[in-house]
Parts: C-alpha cells; sequence; structure tokens
C-alpha cells in the first residue's frame, strides 16, 4: 500500500443507522471502485461487524482492519 492510497480511503459515517443501512452505504460508495480502493465504515450497529465482512466475500473485497472506539466501529475494508 503506499500513502496516497491511505490518503484516498473514502469515509462512509453510517453511525446511528441500523441493520441493513450500514452495509448498503458502504457498497453505494464502493460502486465503480477501482480494485484496491479503500473505504472506512463508521458504524454504531454492532451487526456491521458481521455483515460488513459478509459484504466483502460477496464483492470479492476484504477487511483490512476492524476497531472499536467508545462505541463507534471502524471497518477498513478494500475493494476487489
Amino acid at each position: 500500500m503506499t500513502d496516497l492510497q491511505e490518503v484516498e480511503a473514502s469515509v462512509v459515517d453510517a453511525r446511528g443507522h441500523v441493520c441493513p443501512t450500514p452495509s448498503l452505504r458502504l457498497m453505494k460508495a464502493m460502486e465503480g471502485a477501482a480494485p484496491g480502493r479503500r473505504f472506512i465504515l463508521l458504524a454504531t450497529d454492532p451487526m456491521a461487524r458481521i455483515d460488513v465482512p459478509f459484504l466483502m466475500t460477496q464483492k470479492n473485497g476484504r477487511v483490512i482492519a476492524a476497531d472499536e472506539v467508545d462505541g463507534v466501529i471502524r471497518l477498513t475494508v478494500e475493494a476487489g
């Protein structure tokens, strides 16, 4: 990964929304994305930890990192 790819990560803010909205917002943001493009999903719904990895397998993408701070889940994914 280059520093440029890190800077170009798009943030998808789905805090306060419940399943399936976080995954749907991420999917919409990823439409037409070049392989390797990174996205950061911010979510407060715990189901995002399950839904997003499943979505990535369906879209040939991958989850790069997942963490949680103060109830906000941050999932970094890469388009396939």
